[in-house]
């Protein structure tokens, strides 16, 4: 911080000098402020604001976020119950903060959407943590996804800020699609990148497609990413984002740009309404609707399997922490969403896989 020369204030009464003291820390905090607005969205005018949550109020809005409650495990063998408790998510100074907590928890064993939810039908899990989604109050097809988040840290973490589709136009997961705008597991914990014993820790984030047909004949594409200079995504917030336009998805953090995929890398197979398998077009299945979801897993079918295996109990609570979600629209093109890009032409199409012939 800049030091002010008391000697330059002498000819002035004393009390001048504890003004231009405070303005001096105004000031600071106005520029501080203004370092949280992206800088692609500053420097490209492109895109315009259409939807946003900044946490600046006391309760979390239940006009644009839902709870799942279930105990369901995510479908890969998860460890933790979703509630809707404000011990699990709640907003703290700006902060909206997504708490995962080793506790026995008993809850509904199905996911909410799935017809045969049921309250009276229950399972047990030991880790609590919540899960938020924008669907039927935050809804898109195209668009920038800006996310400013500090992630939690350990053997057994999973955080996501990801995409589903709302209508689910091409059937069940994953032939109607998913976009993962971030993923990481176990930071900090032993990395197993060149070997289990590296002497590294764990950094990488992950930016993900999930498509083809639906499970179990799903595949998936994506590329992960390392933060410059050994930073790791655990000790402070970054922004990260997607640009999402007709027959193409960019992932970006800090407003790097990192991966793209196109439609020619991506497909869906799926049965019309005679039962006859047949293929998707025009980018299917990401060229529908989706909506945002913030959530934070316990273990599970990637966490616990990977890097010192299992979940270190002793690391809980963690916590998710999201400082901002911002959705954008690019105004040149607001059907196919194109001509708003940030590019990075350094930057190689990331190839995925082609339709099966059928």
């Amino acid at each position: 911080m800049k030091v002010i020369n008391r000697n330059l204030l002498k000819p002035f009464n004393k009390y001048l000098y504890y003004i231009i003291i405070l303005l001096h820390f105004v000031l600071s905090g106005c520029t501080q402020e203004k370092a949280k607005t992206s800088k692609v969205t500053k420097e490209n005018t492109s895109w315009s604001l259409i939807w946003q949550d900044e946490f600046n109020d006391e309760e979390i809005d239940l006009s644009k976020w839902s709870f799942e409650i279930n105990c369901y495990g995510g479908g890969n063998d998860e460890q933790q119950c979703y509630t809707g408790r404000n011990k699990n998510a709640f907003i703290e100074q700006g902060i909206l903060k997504i708490v995962a907590l080793r506790e026995n928890f008993t809850g509904p064993a199905l996911q909410d959407d799935d017809p045969n939810y049921n309250l009276l039908n229950t399972r047990t899990l030991p880790y609590t943590s919540a899960r938020l989604r924008s669907k039927s109050k935050g809804d898109w097809r195209y668009g920038r996804f800006e996310i400013s988040a500090k992630l939690p840290q350990g053997q057994g973490t999973w955080p996501a800020i990801w995409m589903l589709p709302t209508d689910w136009i091409y059937g069940g997961w994953a032939g109607s699609g998913e976009i993962d705008i971030m993923e990481a597991v176990n930071l900090k914990a032993q990395s197993d990148e060149y070997g289990a014993m590296s002497g590294e820790e764990e950094s990488r984030i992950h930016g993900t497609l999930h498509y083809g047909r639906a499970w179990p004949d799903n595949v998936y594409s994506g590329k992960e990413y390392k933060l410059p200079e050994g930073i790791n995504p655990a000790d402070d917030f970054h922004i990260y984002a997607i640009e999402w336009q007709e027959g193409e998805i960019r992932w970006y953090v800090d407003n790097i740009h990192f991966s793209t995929q196109r439609e020619e890398g991506w497909y869906t197979q799926y049965m019309n309404d005679e039962g006859t398998l047949i293929d998707g077009v025009d980018g299917a299945p990401f060229n529908q609707k989706f909506h945002l979801l913030l959530n934070f897993a316990v273990g599970g079918n990637w966490a616990a399997k990977v890097n010192e295996k299992g979940i270190d109990e002793s690391i809980f609570p963690q916590s998710l922490e999201i400082d901002y979600v911002r959705v954008y629209k690019c105004h040149l093109d607001t059907v196919s969403g194109k001509g708003c890009a940030t590019l990075d032409e350094k930057v190689n199409q990331l190839i995925g896989h082609r339709a099966p012939k059928l």
